[in-house]
């Protein structure tokens, strides 16, 4: 068995942007169900896409979200899609600015793509709302 080799700082800043952008019980199940084989793109993408990228401060959180939703339903990649949608709890984007990607994804990547992330939007609100007591899902 391999000692795993200390974390570096723009680790240890990913990790703590992952955390805060899609919160601890998802990293901590992300972290949980980690693999030998898996565990060196986990440790990747905590570094590159949360450490390098995520934690820059040029955008907020709640514009790189936009952003980062946008990229996801033009590419069709459904369950990141609906992950993002989630963690706009913790970024700040609105249900509003999710409508407003979407809308341009409908017109820069297709009316399919968009129609699909609305779907998975609306889906994710329901459950967000249903967490949260409310009954009045639009």
């Amino acid at each position: 068995m391999s000692v795993p080799a200390p974390r570096s700082a723009r680790y240890r800043e990913g990790l703590a942007v992952r955390r805060a952008v899609l919160g601890d019980a998802h990293v901590d199940h992300a972290e949980g169900v980690s693999t030998e084989f898996d565990r060196p793109f986990q440790e990747l993408i905590t570094e590159a896409a949360w450490g390098t990228v995520w934690s820059r401060p040029t955008w907020t959180k709640r514009e790189r979200s936009i952003v980062t939703l946008a990229l996801l339903a033009a590419l069709g990649h459904d369950e990141e899609v609906a992950m993002h949608v989630r963690a706009t709890a913790n970024t700040g984007a609105t249900r509003e600015d999710i409508c407003e990607a979407f809308l341009h994804v409908a017109i820069y990547a297709g009316v399919p793509a968009a129609n699909r992330a609305i779907k998975i939007a609306k889906q994710v609100f329901a459950q967000m709302d249903e967490e949260a007591g409310k009954s009045d899902v639009r």
